[in-house]
């Protein structure tokens, strides 16, 4: 239950941190939007990871909406009888693994939003560029986690 509370706090925090004060700057990781060009390749780096941030960050809503269908669906089938409840066992699995993949997708965006440090190594731009890469590849698995869960759920919960 603690756990929970901590992920749900951790979520709202930030989830409310990339609200949108205009379309172009975000609170809590201001000016990576499109109007900035890129002026070092740090900076394109930057970009990216931001692009992909602002890409798959309004999803978040779809896959607790998802989580939610999904453990509903759950809990209808765990009351059927013997042999109803054998007949949708492997429907009943896919849930199980559908709710683990929400589960991941959520986990792993937050976690990334609160590991990224915006200004990691501003002043070395070799470690810069090293440290946007591995976020670059970090935020790029997450944004995989939520579209692929996203479209298992779309598939399974329409069943």
């Amino acid at each position: 239950m603690k756990s929970n509370l901590l992920v749900l706090l951790t979520f709202t925090v930030a989830l409310w941190g990339c609200q949108s004060a205009t379309e172009n700057q975000h609170e809590g990781h201001t000016g990576h939007g499109k109007t900035n060009l890129p002026k070092t390749p740090a900076d394109s780096l930057y970009t990216q990871v931001m692009d992909i941030h602002d890409q798959v960050m309004p999803k978040m809503g779809k896959i607790r909406g998802a989580q939610k269908q999904a453990q509903q669906f759950l809990d209808s089938l765990s009351g059927l009888p013997g042999q109803q409840a054998r007949a949708v066992a492997p429907y009943k699995q896919e849930l199980e693994t559908l709710i683990s993949e929400l589960n991941y997708a959520d986990f792993a965006m937050d976690k990334w939003m609160v590991e990224f440090n915006i200004d990691s190594a501003k002043g070395n731009q070799e470690l810069r560029i090293a440290y946007l890469r591995s976020e670059l590849d970090k935020v790029s698995n997450v944004k995989k986690a939520i579209l692929s869960s996203l479209s298992k759920a779309d598939s399974l919960l329409k069943k």
